[in-house]
């Protein structure tokens, strides 16, 4: 795991202590090695966390033997040797036993077509010094972040947008209109967008070409139009079974090579626990495990992790905390979150990540579970509206006018939720976090851009046929959620304790056959991951398991009537509160009021308003805060 930038600049020379200083904003992400390159017009600057091959021979900036391609990557190939036999066929010499090299050899012999072979997290940039172009590419899901800004004058990528702004702070001046809007109503920025107007996103499983005579963007790998397989409908459980076992142990065992201390993230859910049973399984050491408890009973479930951690045998470390205590790590969070986040379990990520650093440096997670097998509780919703929208429109409206009726909130969500058009715009209301606060957002915010739906319903377009809401519900979360919140969030949280995050579900192999699983096999009745709940079975007691799922818990509601009431209000109220954020601050005010009088719970809508101004209020990489000055809509 690494930081990369780079610049391309066409009217001068690059001077490297402009890339040193820009790889100097992510230490974090690489606090064990250093190393910049450039010649001309070109800079490469990389910072290291040393996990494959630790020795100095791993050093980037690398360069190939002929000195045509220099490298600078962040991430894992986990099946480098592999590539590596292969390549050894064409009389490669190899100078390391790295993982870079490999890439750098792959594309010398193979060029774009190189990441076929690749399985791993990756984002990374080759510069070829013969032809003077720039290729990068990004992994397949998206685990790996990055960002780049083009214009006549240069080009420029990162893995955070505070590398690029440290080359460039006028690159911060506008904020894009569109990304925006997408954050006040889902709580983070989809590919490829990027808060900032000047600088996009790499969406996942794309590679760019960049030239003189520009910018070449290529899609290498979809998983959108693989269908379920109908002749999976009646296959045997077992067989199913025995094929999920075998391509999550293929994933798992290559994720645990390593040369640095390795242990697993365990919350005690199926996601994490399966697998852990599995790294046991194929470990000849005792794994070691980590969770976050919380003194306040009704957020802790620390004590379901320790029962699976003493039932596979793992060492295991819990932190406890009170819950108060996240509030601790909100200078990291304001530090290192450089694009706004909405999602508060950041804060138990960053806590989980802080504690498992004091012990290893490569942590295995769960993550991808509930996207591909079916685990969020919104899959069962749309899987029980898709019936209610089989039904007369008129019998639809006057069922969803009594839930209006109703004085609880929860049922008036309902009522919003039973009027949309269809089922997938109800998926996309249950997704937003505005949810029926109209009038918020601004009248010419709305006219000039599109919303979250629209962006759903362009992206289920490209589905197969005949796929179900629910199913293109789960897609549509494995396309923007999955890596642009919780991807993210994890990637940012661990490497703010320079600690590698890896996720064995997110193996490609394992996405593609888990789009072809029949949806009987996700959802059954009220349990959902039906399949991976049963291979967790194999090595796990149910009553160990059979629980509902919390996730994360961050008690946002409270804090806002509690201990951050003072702060949130000062915030929102002041006569500095951002005139680009585009909403009606008095429309919000009233919202904030009666979420502090305990009459509505508005949370979600308050907390992504909140933390888009304390990114707005941040310390910038010259030490200057962000105020709302520094911000205009770019036309």
């Amino acid at each position: 795991m690494c930081g990369i930038v780079g610049l391309i600049d066409s009217r001068a020379q690059v001077d490297p202590r402009v890339i040193s200083a820009a790889a100097r904003t992510l230490y974090k992400r690489g606090p064990d090695d250093f190393g910049v390159w450039t010649s001309d017009n070109v800079g490469l600057g990389h910072r290291r966390l040393a996990i494959i091959d630790v020795t100095s021979s791993g050093h980037q900036p690398m360069m190939s033997p002929d000195g045509r391609y220099v490298l600078v990557f962040n991430g894992e190939i986990y099946n480098f040797m592999e590539i590596r036999r292969q390549l050894d066929t064409y009389g490669f010499h190899w100078r390391s036993s790295s993982d870079s090299e490999v890439i750098l050899a792959a594309y010398a012999q193979w060029g774009p077509q190189c990441l076929q072979r690749f399985r791993g997290m990756f984002a990374f940039a080759i510069w070829d010094c013969e032809n003077r172009t720039l290729f990068l590419a990004r992994d397949r899901m998206g685990v790996k972040p990055l960002y780049y800004h083009h214009s006549a004058a240069s080009f420029a990528f990162a893995s955070r947008p505070k590398a690029l702004l440290s080359l460039n702070p006028a690159w911060s001046s506008s904020l894009d209109e569109q990304a925006m809007r997408f954050y006040l109503e889902c709580g983070y920025v989809p590919a490829p967008y990027s808060i900032f107007q000047a600088i996009r996103k790499l969406p996942p499983a794309h590679w760019m070409l960049v030239n003189q005579s520009g910018l070449r963007l290529q899609q290498y790998w979809d998983f959108r139009g693989i269908p379920p397989r109908s002749d999976w409908q009646n296959r045997r459980e077992d067989d199913l079974l025995d094929e999920l076992e075998e391509l999550l142990t293929r994933s798992i065992t290559a994720r645990m090579i390593s040369d640095v201390s390795l242990g697993a993230f365990l919350s005690g859910g199926i996601d994490s626990s399966v697998v852990v049973a599995l790294m046991a399984k194929h470990s000849t050491t005792r794994i070691k495990t980590f969770t976050v408890g919380f003194a306040e009973k009704s957020f802790d479930e620390s004590n379901y992790a320790e029962a699976v951690s003493m039932h596979l045998g793992t060492e295991h470390y819990c932190e406890h905390l009170k819950i108060s205590d996240l509030l601790e790590l909100m200078p990291v969070f304001s530090t290192e979150f450089d694009e706004p986040l909405y999602d508060s379990s950041a804060f138990p990520t960053m806590a989980v990540s802080r504690s498992a650093r004091r012990y290893v440096t490569v942590a295995l997670s769960g993550d991808g579970g509930d996207e591909l097998f079916g685990g969020y509780p919104q899959y069962r919703i749309v899987r029980r509206l898709e019936s209610f929208y089989r039904l007369p429109r008129a019998m639809r409206r006057a069922l969803a006018a009594i839930a209006a009726k109703m004085p609880q909130h929860r049922l008036k969500l309902l009522s919003r939720a039973l009027g949309q058009n269809g089922v997938m715009d109800a998926f996309s209301f249950c997704r937003t976090v505005s949810k029926d606060f109209d009038g918020v957002l601004l009248h010419d915010l709305l006219r000039r851009t599109v919303s979250l739906r629209d962006l759903f319903s362009q992206a289920a377009a490209s589905f197969p046929a005949g796929l179900s809401a629910t199913e293109s519900a789960m897609r549509l979360d494995a396309l923007y959620t999955l890596p642009d919140d919780y991807l993210q969030k994890v990637d940012v949280a661990s490497m703010a304790f320079s600690l590698e995050s890896r996720d064995p579900l997110l193996d490609h192999d394992l996405v593609e056959w888990a789009m072809k699983l029949p949806l009987k096999w996700k959802l059954r009745g009220r349990q959902n991951k039906f399949l991976l709940r049963r291979l967790a079975y194999r090595y796990i007691p149910k009553a160990i398991l059979d629980r509902p799922k919390k996730g994360f818990e961050v008690p946002i509601h409270e804090w806002l009537k509690g201990p951050l009431r003072t702060w949130a209000e000062a915030r929102l109220a002041h006569e500095g509160f951002p005139s680009a954020i585009p909403m009606d601050r008095t429309a919000l005010l009233s919202i904030f009021n009666l979420h502090t009088s305990g009459r509505r719970n508005a949370h979600p809508l308050l907390w992504s308003v909140l933390m888009l101004v304390n990114f707005m209020g941040r310390p910038t990489v010259n030490g200057e805060g962000l105020t709302p000055a520094h911000f205009q809509y770019a036309d």
